[in-house]
């Protein structure tokens, strides 16, 4: 009978199991692997105690070279066959690598690994609300959770329930309650950079409140950097009514701001710390909760999870990106690049022709603000935008009036100073145009 199945030029192994072991370690060993990834990676899961290593068709290979038949298919997730295993049904030997390097990186305990933004903020308010229930003892589903007006956290139905943008939510309610920058009492909502705000909910309802949610920097919102020491008042009234501080870097962290993370230019340390998008390079999806492991052990194996959270490619490539953070001096260079364009675009805010009313940002991440009423003819930042893109430059609107500006953090001077270039032509072209002629003719109203 002729094999037709897929990948038939695969050789099939004669012994499986134990008996297949050659008795040779490749890399670290089964127990290693696994006392690593007990040691600093969050217990959500109950793998089988078999860690994979190497991987083809429907056979997985150990360290110790047992080979074993793949009858999970990691949930479905690889239906095509093994060539990388992707889901922690059972270990990999590159994750628990990288929940040591990573906790010890940024000096936690553990690590829960995600794959988007999103999937990290939602593990952070059910882990926020689990250590309420189960630590503070607030009484069963009582739990309050909250977050900032102007907020962007990310779109999933729980996130959306914590913001003010109308647009995020319209059409998509009912919301979930007790979460976001609405005090139940009613008496107002939380204002980023308004510490006096958190304190009124907190004499209010602190012994409801398991968690407050903080951009250090409000990305969405227009890159909007708080006063110094709000951050420093904010963690210490979390401390003061027995509260989790939970920092959301992953749109300010990873250099951005010309510090590791933007919470430490007021040298705070987060109880929860999520990080996203550029954990990875922005090459693959990698996320992650980092926290201690009295808040993170909460989470008792089978009740969160994600399929490809600390795959083993993930994990790799964090590694990585991580380390070129640290080699490179990332921080530092961002530090230097943002004091240089800010000073060149202060000088187009001090021009008394200048439609730039204000810029503002920490590192490289940058937001210039438009003053609307002087330019005139129903034009914004969105017109400006199409005349960078024009001329050379890419960038967008986070409002209608405001231009958020994050090159990557390789940029050279030479480059900061040839895109300030750029922008300040595009910022006085825009003034003598019709919005006509920057659309081409066709008009579109964004």
């Amino acid at each position: 009978m002729t094999n037709t199945a897929p990948f038939a030029h695969i050789e099939t192994p004669a012994l499986l199991g134990d008996e297949s072991a050659t008795g040779s370690v490749t890399g670290l060993s089964t127990q290693e692997v696994i006392q690593l990834e007990h040691e600093y990676g969050a217990h959500n899961y109950h793998p089988l105690p078999v860690v994979f290593s190497r991987a083809e068709g429907v056979y997985v290979w150990d360290p110790e070279g047992r080979c074993y038949m793949d009858f999970l298919s990691a949930y479905s997730a690889v239906n095509q066959g093994t060539l990388a295993l992707s889901s922690r049904a059972f270990y990999n030997n590159i994750f628990g690598q990288y929940a040591k390097f990573v906790t010890e990186y940024f000096g936690y305990e553990m690590v829960l690994p995600m794959n988007t933004g999103a999937e990290a903020v939602e593990t952070a308010i059910k882990l926020a609300r689990r250590w309420g229930y189960d630590k503070k003892g607030i009484a069963p589903d009582q739990a309050i959770l909250l977050a900032c007006k102007e907020n962007f956290h990310g779109r999933t139905i729980s996130i959306v329930s914590m913001s003010t943008d109308p647009s995020a939510r319209a059409g998509f309610g009912p919301f979930n309650p007790n979460i976001g920058p609405v005090c139940p009492a009613g008496k107002g909502s939380l204002r980023y950079n308004h510490a006096e705000d958190l304190e009124a909910a907190l004499k209010a309802h602190g012994d409801r409140v398991c968690g407050f949610l903080v951009e250090p920097i409000q990305g969405e919102a227009g890159v909007v950097v708080p006063d110094e020491g709000y951050l420093t008042r904010c963690y210490e009234l979390c401390k003061q009514y027995n509260v989790l501080f939970i920092a959301d870097e992953i749109q300010s962290g990873l250099a951005r701001t010309g510090k590791m993370l933007a919470i430490d230019h007021e040298n705070i340390k987060a109880d929860v710390l999520i990080l996203g998008k550029a954990l990875s390079g922005g090459i693959y999806p990698v996320s992650a909760v980092l926290a201690s492991k009295e808040i993170l052990l909460t989470i008792r194996p089978g009740e969160h999870g994600s399929t490809y959270g600390g795959n083993p490619l993930g994990s790799a490539v964090a590694i990585t990106a991580l380390s070129v953070l640290k080699d490179e001096n990332v921080a530092e260079h961002a530090d230097k690049m943002g004091k240089i364009f800010r000073a060149e675009m202060q000088k187009e805010v001090e021009r008394s022709s200048s439609i730039v009313g204000k810029v503002r940002g920490l590192g490289l991440l940058n937001a210039i603000v438009i003053e609307e009423e002087r330019i005139g003819g129903g034009k914004g930042a969105w017109e400006v935008c199409l005349l960078l893109k024009k001329y050379g430059v890419l960038a967008k609107p986070t409002h209608r009036n405001i231009i958020r500006l994050a090159p990557p953090l390789c940029i050279t001077e030479a480059e900061i100073m040839r895109g300030v270039e750029i922008i300040k032509r595009a910022l006085t072209d825009v003034m003598a145009m019709s919005i006509e002629q920057i659309h081409g003719g066709k008009v579109d109203h964004h």
